[in-house]
């Protein structure tokens, strides 16, 4: 799927530069126009003719170099390009480009760029967990840049750790997976649930999860990459908007219903990630409860089954759940297929090291009528995402067809 398509990559300085000179070599046997860029430090480790051999592409070291004198290079690399990636991206290129440093061939072309930005990190464990560097990853999500996670394995400094540069056969892999994808959800509208819910006990207390929201944020930004009218209705979480997504904020399991039920009739897909609270208390306090002698009990009420009531309501939308077990995850899935009337039902055992609330990976199998299931791969999130949504659109157009 890469085939004829121009992909721009960058490339700062690590001793990750050889496993870039690798993927230029997979993305270009695959058919795609690469051109290259490197830092001045990336020449430390590689020297530019390498990347040249490998792409058969002139290679773009400095900024005032012009090679064709018709065109400024860093604006016309920017158009050029389909999507860009910058790997390795080492802690320096993240924290220039989170604070609009443009102050070499690199940076100047990033900060021009309107094509799709990823960055693969790669750096020492501790330089990953560094708060600085988290606070630019931070912002950049925010910006609407995509990071490839790094690996956790051996690292050069003698660490084992995260941020090892991701392999470059699961770079392709993902590339290959984003251009198969691309504008499949174009001229739909898609209503994705995300979050926690949290169910007031009193003005300082209340009931929720432990949903980080992570994977519902994933689906909302793979549905609007692949050109989805995009609806995010969340509940309380840290997390930024996905780029192109319309979110709205709730709180209780009432507020994402009425929220949900606003935008239900127009929607071609509805996905309900969201763990939403089956209880709330019956009476919420209008003080903060003190602390008595002895025990205390608090009464309990059913909310309403949101996926059970969009399945009772179903017109023409495909309604896919989630359902995040701790154990007999195939059969409670399965029941939950039938009895909520959804089209799909997506499961995962979430006491899964890596595939929990909080990970950013995550491993499925995927349920549907007649049957239908199929198991997905630990992967990052949102490489899920887009495979899961590139699966349930491929099987609806078939079965339309």
């Amino acid at each position: 799927m890469v085939e004829n398509r121009k992909i721009l990559l960058c490339v700062s300085g690590g001793i990750a530069v050889y496993k870039a000179v690798a993927l230029v070599s997979k993305l270009s046997q695959a058919g795609a126009s690469v051109k290259v860029m490197m830092t001045e430090s990336a020449q430390q480790f590689v020297q530019p003719l390498t990347f040249q051999v490998m792409s058969r592409n002139d290679v773009y070291t400095d900024t005032f170099d012009e090679k064709d004198s018709s065109v400024i290079a860093h604006i016309d690399l920017a158009d050029w390009a389909d999507l860009i990636i910058v790997a390795p991206g080492t802690a320096n290129v993240i924290g220039k480009l989170a604070n609009g440093i443009g102050d070499d061939m690199v940076t100047t072309t990033l900060l021009a760029a309107t094509a799709p930005i990823w960055i693969a990190p790669a750096m020492n464990v501790h330089m990953y967990d560094h708060p600085a560097v988290k606070r630019n990853i931070q912002q950049l999500h925010e910006d609407g840049i995509r990071f490839i996670e790094p690996s956790e394995g051996f690292l050069a400094c003698g660490y084992v750790g995260k941020g090892r540069l991701e392999e470059p056969e699961k770079i392709t892999a993902l590339i290959n997976d984003y251009f198969s994808s691309e504008y499949i959800l174009a001229g739909k509208k898609v209503v994705v649930t995300a979050g926690p819910t949290r169910e007031r006990i009193d003005p300082v207390r209340f009931l929720t999860n432990f949903s980080s929201g992570k994977m519902g944020y994933a689906m909302a930004a793979a549905a609007a990459e692949m050109g989805a009218e995009t609806i995010l209705i969340s509940g309380p979480v840290s997390l930024p908007v996905p780029s192109g997504v319309t979110r709205i904020l709730v709180e209780s399991a009432e507020d994402m219903l009425q929220a949900v039920a606003a935008q239900y009739e127009t929607a071609n897909y509805v996905v309900k990630t969201a763990a939403v609270a089956d209880y709330r208390p019956q009476a919420i306090a209008n003080q903060k409860i003190k602390k008595q002698q002895g025990n205390s009990t608090l009464v309990l009420e059913r909310t309403v089954d949101i996926l059970q009531h969009l399945g009772q309501h179903k017109t023409n939308q495909i309604l896919i759940g989630f359902a995040a077990e701790t154990n007999n995850v195939s059969q409670y899935a399965k029941d939950k297929l039938a009895r909520k009337n959804a089209d799909y039902m997506i499961a995962n055992d979430v006491t899964e090291v890596q595939a929990g609330f909080e990970s950013d990976t995550n491993r499925v199998t995927i349920y549907g009528k007649n049957d239908f299931e199929q198991i997905f791969d630990m992967m990052p999130k949102q490489q899920l995402a887009r495979q899961l949504f590139k699966l349930i659109t491929d099987r609806e157009e078939s079965h339309d067809s």
